[in-house]
């Protein structure tokens, strides 16, 4: 039973449409009406602006780190599992969200927050090389699918020195989520017309 509870907390915490209630409670705005319609952090910054974006971007974050760090409380003491795995059913959530009709975000805030909570050496390592990218780029699909295969490459160097295969896996399932979820930015990105952002 506590596994079960577990398990649906996780992907509950993920499904938390952040960017959804903060532009409804604080601008009056449903973002799924404006811009890409997406609920991450990048429309948010897109509609709602620099404060807004942070915020949405800081929770998406949080959720995931959340997720991992369900299996130290005391209720779940004697349940047995990866905290890879709750991180797995956050990002689910997370694109996936219950409480917005099953339409979330891309999964990138959200995957990094679970790598803060569960190694966070390679969440400043995505977090330095996204913003690096994006400095240069000024495109977030292009930082978030090149952040994607950054990570993965340091999970195998990661495995060397450790033997954690969890995290190649888990990087590894993360990339597929982003890539996939790119699809379209990864066409726009092609032809050249790929949205930049104005606020870095």
């Amino acid at each position: 039973m506590e596994l079960i509870l577990l398990l649906l907390i996780a992907y509950l915490l993920g499904s938390i449409p952040s960017g959804l209630w903060v532009g409804k409670l604080f601008y009056n705005t449903d973002i799924r009406e404006h811009g890409s319609g997406n609920l991450g952090g990048t429309n948010t910054f897109r509609i709602l602006g620099k404060k807004a974006g942070l915020a949405v971007t800081l929770l998406d974050i949080l959720k995931g780190t959340a997720a991992v760090l369900l299996v130290l409380l005391p209720i779940f003491a004697n349940v047995n599992i990866n905290p890879l795995i709750l991180g797995v059913l956050a990002v689910i959530g997370h694109m996936y969200p219950v409480f917005a009709r099953f339409k979330g975000g891309k999964a990138v805030a959200t995957s990094g927050g679970v790598l803060l909570g569960y190694n966070w050496p390679v969440f400043v390592i995505v977090f330095i090389t996204f913003f690096i990218v994006l400095k240069l780029t000024k495109m977030v699909s292009l930082s978030s699918m090149i952040v994607a295969v950054v990570g993965f490459l340091y999970s195998i160097l990661h495995y060397f020195r450790t033997g954690d295969f969890y995290l190649i896996i888990l990087i590894g399932l993360f990339g597929s989520f982003i890539f996939y979820r790119h699809r379209a930015n990864i066409g726009r990105i092609k032809a050249g017309t790929e949205p930049k952002v104005k606020w870095l």
